[in-house]
């Protein structure tokens, strides 16, 4: 794999003062926020998948956006820390189909991992291993990851990322997302409500 050089910019934020890095993996291209000096251990971290419903049209399907946004405030309240967004829509299997199981959801009353697989997709097709070589990248060892999702701590230290703590990120359920988030607990094993 080609490695291509990260772009680089301040990024003024409503949480703090970052800068922006843009990585270059497998076609797409992922951002880190960066605060503060975080090469070396104990980095305040959470690595995120962009939701577009979520973060950016106020879905309340879900509960990405207050994830991001909370996840910004710690780290920026930290003055140290890396936010690693990745470009792996719905889970990995991306905005069409993601919008194609939302419909299964409303017309059949499945949740999110029956729905995805009544659409021939896989629950969760994501890959950590993005997060891991751009954390490297910026000189990361080990992280105090901002998670629910044991799949993203595995993910990472299979790929060199030492995780010395998952921090849970609660989110009060909604009317609209409770179901969604239970089915993450019970189906994924997401330390959820």
């Amino acid at each position: 794999m080609k490695s291509v050089e990260p772009v680089f910019a301040k990024l003024p934020t409503l949480y703090g003062d970052f800068r922006i890095f843009v990585f270059s993996e497998d076609g797409k291209d992922h951002a880190a926020l960066v605060i503060g000096d975080v090469s070396g251990k104990d980095v305040l971290c959470r690595v995120h998948s962009e939701c577009v419903t979520g973060e950016v049209f106020g879905s309340l399907k879900c509960d990405c956006r207050e994830q991001l946004q909370s996840a910004l405030l710690r780290i920026g309240k930290e003055g140290r820390g890396v936010l690693v967004y990745l470009r792996q829509e719905g889970r990995g299997i991306g905005l069409r189909k993601k919008i194609e199981a939302y419909r299964v959801q409303d017309e059949c009353g499945l949740d999110t991992v029956d729905a995805n697989t009544a659409i021939g997709e896989e629950v969760d097709t994501r890959d950590f291993a993005v997060g891991a070589r751009i954390l490297k990248r910026l000189g990361v060892k080990s992280v105090r990851l901002l998670t629910n999702n044991p799949a993203k701590v595995s993910g990472l230290e299979k790929n060199g990322i030492k995780v010395d703590v998952a921090l849970p990120t609660a989110i009060k359920p909604g009317v609209h997302n409770a179901r969604y988030l239970r089915t993450k607990k019970t189906k994924l094993g997401h330390g959820y409500i």
